[in-house]
Parts: C-alpha cells; structure tokens; sequence
C-alpha cells in the first residue's frame, strides 16, 4: 500500500473510531461529510464521486459506515482486482472490520490490524486466507505465478478437498494447511526453469536472476529483447523467474532497456560506473575499451553482479548482437528489486487546477498519491495537504519557480518519484514550460544534471483560471480566444502591447493572467484603452475571484466600466470578444457567452448596453486557481 489510507468518515457515530485508528496511523487522513464531521481533515459534498476519487488515485478506503454503502458506490467502477487498492468497512463502533476488495492486496492484513487496534473482529472472507491459510493467486514476495489464469480453477477444487502434490522447494507452501498426496492430479511447481502449467498444475518461479544489459544509443528494442530471450531460453532460465534488470545510469532512459523490463514485467534498476567498476575481480569478459567510454571494465555482467549480491554468480556470460549485451546472474536466495540499485527517477508535473478535490483529475490525485517527494509553492501544497501525508515536503516561496523545478528534477535523479504542483495547469502559466526549459539547456547554462535529463516524466493536466471562470458564468470562450499574461516580469511590455493589439484586431475573447499586481498597477488599464479602439464599451467582462471556494465571486462588466481598483492578484479577467452577450435570466443571475462560428446566428439585434447592472455579483460555493507562478 504505496497511497496513504483514507478514513472515511459520514456522521459522528463513526468518528471515535476513525480517529483512534488515525493516531495509530500517522499517515492516515479523515476524509468527513461536509456539515457532519466538522473535524475531518477533509470535507467532502458528494459522497459518491468522492469515494470513486480516492479509489480511482489507488487510496486504501476505511470506510467507517455501512458496507452496502462502499459497494453500491464503488461497484459501476471496478475493473481489474489485481491492480485495485484495499477497500475496508468498519462499523461505526469498531467493532466489525470487512475487507471488502484487494483482500490479497493488503485489505486481509489491514483488517487484522485493525481489528486488534480497535478490539473488534476481522471478518476476513477470501477463501483461501479461511480455509487453506494461502492465496495461490498471490504468492509472497520473491515469487512469480506463471500461469495466474489456472490459479481459480485450481483454488475451486482445493476447496472442495482435492489433494495437491508439492514439487521441488517451496516453504510458503510446504507451510499452508493443504491436504497433500503424492498421486494427486493437481500440482504446485517451484522451479527456476520454464515449466508449462495448466489447469491442474501451478508453475511458481523464486526471483532469483538478474538481468545485465547494455546496448548502443537508440538501439532497437526487439534486437535486445530478442538477446535476452534467446540467452535465457538457452540457459533453462524462465522468465518468471527473473527479479529485474540492471544497467548502468547513463542508460536510464535508453528505450531498448526500459521496453525490456516492461517486457519481463520487472524493475529497471541502475547503478553508478565507480559502483560497476568494484565488481570488475568478478567479471568474466572485462573490457578496456568499456572502460574508456563508460568508467568501469564491465556492464552487463557487472550490473547483473551487482544486482545478485556480494553472494551471487555469473550463469549467462556477457553475450552480445551488433548494438546489445547481456549476462545474467543468480542470487542464492529471491532478490529484492527495491533493495537493489535504484530505480530511474520519474517527475509528475501535476495541475492541481483550482484546488478541489472535484476539480483536480483522477489521474492527478493518483500520481500525489504515488510520489515520494511532493514540490511546490507552500499554498499548493496545503491545498492538496490530505493526499500527500507522509511524504517529503519540499516549500518555495513565490519567485524561486527555477530554483524550485531544477531542485524537483535533481531529486527525480536521485531515483526518486517526485511531484511538481502547480495550481492549474502547469504548462500554462506555470511550470510545465520551465520543466522542458531546464531539460533542454546544457547544465553549463543553468540546466540540469545527465541524471535529472534521464528521468521518465508524466505531464498531468488541470484545470485551468480561464476554464474555471468561462464555465462559472456560461461560455464566453465559446468560439476563438487566447489568453495574455499582463505581467512583463519576464516579457517585456511592448511585446504585450503588440500582442494585445493583435488580439483586439482579430476579435478574440481574451484572459487576462496576471493583471495587476502590488507593484505593476499600469497595464490592465493600458489593454483596456487598447482593446477599447476594436470592440464596443459594452463588451462584456467577467471578473472572476477565488473560482470554486467558498468566498467566490463572480463579477460582470463592461469595458468601459473596468476599473483597476476591482481586480487584484487572485482575478481572472475574460474580456468578450463583439459577439459576446451578457444576458440577465428571470432569477436574476447572469450568463455570457459567445456564439459559435464566425457568422452571426442570433436573430435579434445586439443590445447596446448589458442586460444587467455592472456591478452585478455572482456568489457561489467552491475552490480555485490562485494567481499563477509568474508574478
């Protein structure tokens, strides 16, 4: 269980005991509905979407409340038991704890633990965990199932007492309360070779292998696959049986290696050329001329040496194609990839968008659960603060953004899983662009280090201020729009006006980021005058503040009524283009939009003034983009 597990919490009858579990898991969060649990770490309104939220971004759920209410919300949206996290209810006194899915994926013994935390009953219902003592379909750490697909077929005739035959080392399963018999049908293999299995047979593999490689830049991925597989299948080697693959860093992000430890369904685990270089008395086929290009006589057998241990042994030499190498080495006992090397570092640029939980996407919330390190400006942080408990904090503070990139990428190096937040989305405004900036220049120039280049990056879109703030009010950007940042910190401001100009002659609906701040007070003023010369004073303009929170607000003007003195750091201006209508409904609320297609369509004639009051606010109840990184 990487994500943190999430106490879910619908009145006070269950509080009690979520908060006794929460002091006895630091990394725990009450998520609690809103108006009901006014202590929860997290308020929520919609308990369904929410409890879907937190499954789909892999969150253990301990759901203290009934458990019809966990499955009828969860049921429309599962899909593979083996990937899904650990769903828990607990009555609200504790005194019932039922795991209700991924028994086998932690659920069973957090269940346990709960039950004796609470003094309650684990109520633990997999059959194989009741009655047998065993999951087959899930076997211990360090071993590999070859044939997963034959695992329910043989489970069902277990449990109707069919004898099993154990065959070759095995004392997890030597240990299990299995009725035994040496002529039974059914049988459990442990072996290291490739053993076909089959309904009635079982074919389990100890992770005992790792597999060095090394191959030329841009190698193909099927030239070093097709080594691979030929140099284990010649070896008697199965490939269940292999535990990683191991190389040297500066091949991290070499795609023929990473397409072969996806192919295996194993870790890529790296290691330095000074660390390569100690297994060199080791090395069988060690190499001046490897030495002089990468800094240590061997890679391939001396990173499957490494990979083995202090204990393990070359099985496979180094054999090689014209663009890859391989070896392979085996362990006396299961290796542990995690305890091994290192893995390649990966960075998860994240648009929290404006901030709540039902406007960040399943997949942002997912990669905050997955990281190790989260960095980011300390208001993003805070607003996401119940999905990364636990984790490593890294603070900067407004106008350090490439300081604060270049730090995530370092670490990212380092072999971490790192998150980068920013409100929004980051590659607009934010710092997405500065990701790819640092990427792309040589360190000499304020770039980042080989091993920062060589991490696997995952872009997550959010939410944007002008996305927000069109839909708060109608559709404004309903036909062609851009967005212009006022702010001429880091654009200097006859490029702005230029811009500005422009857009005032091709009528686009334009946002406005970064419109004022402390200090620049000048350029929203300035646009104004400009965009004046192209498009009526009535224009429509949306001012909108603290989008989704609940101190929203959502202002309607007109150009010519724009005045400074009415937007600050945290507004987002849309400007309508001369086909945008502001139109005032019988309740008195206001929407704008802007017709589709670059004819006119609306029968009646453009009114000339807006339809409601300048002044006119908007208020609502959710949370929101701040103002973006730049400023």
């Amino acid at each position: 269980m990487d994500a943190s597990p999430i106490l879910f919490v619908l009145n006070q009858a269950g509080l009690d005991a979520a908060e006794e579990v929460a002091r006895r898991f630091s990394t725990a969060r009450i998520h609690g509905l809103a108006g009901r649990v006014p202590t929860a770490d997290t308020q929520f309104n919609e308990t369904i979407e929410h409890l879907q939220l937190l499954f789909k971004a892999g969150h253990p759920i301990i759901g203290f409340c009934a458990s019809g209410i966990l499955i009828r919300a969860l049921a429309p949206i599962l899909s593979d038991k083996r990937t899904e996290p650990p769903v828990i209810a607990v009555s609200e006194d504790g005194s019932s704890i039922v795991p209700l899915l991924g028994g086998h994926r932690g659920a069973n013994e957090l269940a346990r633990i709960l039950a004796k935390s609470l003094g309650g009953h684990a109520a633990i219902t997999t059959a194989g965990d009741t009655k047998l003592g065993i999951a087959l379909d899930v076997p211990p750490k360090g071993w590999r199932l070859a044939n997963p697909e034959d695992a329910k077929p043989v489970m069902a005739e277990l449990l109707s007492g069919a004898e099993v035959r154990i065959e070759g080392p095995a004392d997890w399963l030597s240990e299990a309360d299995l009725k035994l018999g040496e002529d039974a049908a059914i049988s459990l293999v442990s072996t290291e070779k490739p053993v076909e299995g089959g309904p009635t047979k079982l074919v389990y593999h100890p992770q005992k292998y790792a597999v060095g490689v090394g191959c030329a830049r841009h190698c193909e991925p099927k030239e070093l696959i097709a080594l691979v597989e030929t140099q284990l299948a010649e070896a008697r080697i199965a490939k269940g049986a292999v535990a990683c693959v191991a190389t040297i860093e500066l091949k991290a992000d070499e795609a023929a290696i990473n397409a072969l430890a996806d192919h295996l369904g194993v870790p890529l685990r790296l290691y330095s050329a000074v660390e390569l270089q100690r297994e060199t008395p080791r090395l069988k086929n060690p190499s001046n001329v490897v030495f002089k290009e990468v800094g240590c006589h061997g890679v391939s057998e001396g990173a499957s040496l490494a990979a083995s241990g202090a204990f393990g042994s070359l099985v496979v030499e180094k054999q090689k194609t014209e663009n890859a190498t391989c070896a392979v080495a085996r362990a006396p006992q299961a290796i542990d990839p995690e305890a091994v090397g290192r893995g390649r570092g990966h960075l998860s640029v994240i648009g929290i968008g404006p901030g709540k939980d039902e406007w960040r996407t399943p997949e942002a919330t997912r990669l905050l659960a997955e990281a190790t390190d989260v960095v980011g400006y300390s208001l993003y942080l805070d607003i996401v603060e119940a999905h990364i408990t636990g984790k490593k904090h890294h603070n900067f503070p407004l106008g350090a953004e490439e300081d604060r990139v270049r730090f995530a990428l370092e670490e990212a190096g380092k072999g971490k899983n790192v998150a980068l937040i920013s409100s929004g989305d980051a590659g607009i405004y934010a710092m997405g662009s500065l990701v790819y900036e640092l990427l792309h220049r040589n360190e000499e120039f304020g770039g980042v280090s080989d091993a920062a280049k060589r991490v696997s990056i995952t872009n997550a879109p959010g939410i944007s201020a002008l996305q927000a703030c069109s839909a708060r009010i109608g559709a404004p950007l309903g036909h062609d729009f851009c967005a212009i940042s006022l702010s001429d910190l880091l654009t200097p401001w006859e490029a702005i006006e230029a811009r500005l100009k422009a857009a005032a002659e091709g009528d686009f609906v334009i946002a406005f980021y970064n419109p004022v701040s402390k200090r620049r007070r000048t350029q929203l003023a300035a646009a104004r005058e400009i965009l004046l010369q192209h498009r009526p004073a009535t224009t429509p303009v949306v001012l909108g503040v603290n989008l989704g929170r609940p101190e929203e607000t959502l202002k309607v003007t007109t150009l010519d009524a724009l005045t400074v003195d009415e937007v600050d750091m945290l507004t987002t201006v849309l400007v309508g283009s001369s086909n945008t209508r502001a139109i005032m409904k019988g309740d008195g609320s206001i929407f704008v939009y802007t017709p589709r297609g670059y004819a006119k369509r609306i029968d009646a004639p453009k009114p000339e003034n807006i339809d409601t009051p300048p002044e006119a606010d908007l208020e609502t109840d959710v949370a929101t983009e701040e103002a973006t990184e730049v400023q």
